[in-house]
């Protein structure tokens, strides 16, 4: 009975058993869950793509998307999936949060890198942070405010509250945004909620353009995307692909974005 005890206890103290696709990660008074590639011997260091999700969602039904889970594993990547406060993010300029900075979110998924490294072997150079709807707007914060510890980022159907900050953080990444032309619940050019309004889309790529020092808009098209691609100096990307549609998420979308980061090394 003591082994056993004993076994018991040893299993429950083991970081990888401590939570996973169906156990909330705890991290302060927050959490997040996880999901390795099927088949991962639990030692291999793999990448990652570190997921918010949209308005009212949750870590947890991003684990039931059963398409995303699949392409991610397929891919050879962990699905880190970002839990927002009663299903939210934090964020600057924002219905409710007007006067945020964003630190709160910044130091949240500092706090989830940090823990899913130390329970999993994540590979540090090859995280991706993407997000569709509000948490597209999440991960364009991330890009411009808090860019060092991702790869890259895709944000989809989302972008910056009222306006881009005037200027972002270094380093340069690789952004590919990607986003329905007839969406109307964020359309490209915004619409006032409450207080505030969405920002237009267009700013936040003009802005991140000048940043970043990028070449002049090149037309290309992937199934049913079609794309401006821009080059800087450093060698990223930041690509703006629209789709012909509304809000929506396509796992197919997000594949094209992991598709674009890899061919660029960047992941």
């Amino acid at each position: 009975m003591r082994r056993f005890i004993s076994l018991i206890a040893f299993i429950l103290a083991t970081p990888a058993f401590a939570c996973g696709p169906d156990t909330d990660c705890t991290v302060g008074d927050r959490t997040y869950r996880i999901a390795m590639p099927e088949g991962h011997d639990g030692a291999t260091p793999v990448g990652a793509l570190v997921w918010s999700h949209g308005y009212r969602g949750s870590a947890a039904g991003a684990m039931r998307n059963g398409s995303l889970r699949r392409m991610l594993s397929d891919a050879g990547l962990a699905l880190i999936a970002a839990n927002g406060i009663d299903g939210s993010w934090d964020l600057p300029n924002g219905p409710g949060t007007f006067d945020s900075t964003g630190a709160a979110e910044f130091a949240y998924f500092d706090a989830v890198l940090a823990d899913a490294k130390d329970r999993f072997p994540i590979d540090p150079d090859r995280i991706v942070a993407a997000g569709f709807s509000a948490g597209g707007m999440m991960v364009w914060n991330l890009a411009c405010s808090h860019p060092g510890a991702f790869a890259g980022f895709i944000p989809m159907s989302g972008t910056f509250w009222l306006e881009p900050p005037e200027t972002c953080v270094p380093p340069v990444s690789s952004i590919v945004h990607i986003h329905g032309d007839a969406d109307r619940t964020v359309p490209l050019t915004g619409r006032v909620i409450n207080e505030t309004k969405q920002g237009e889309v267009a700013d936040a790529i003009a802005l991140y353009e000048d940043f970043g020092d990028f070449g002049p808009a090149v037309a290309t098209s992937y199934e049913d995307l079609n794309c401006e691609v821009r080059s800087a100096p450093t060698g990223d990307m930041l690509d703006f692909c629209l789709f012909p549609g509304g809000h929506s998420f396509r796992t197919e979308h997000l594949r094209y974005g992991l598709e674009r980061l890899q061919a660029a090394g960047q992941l």
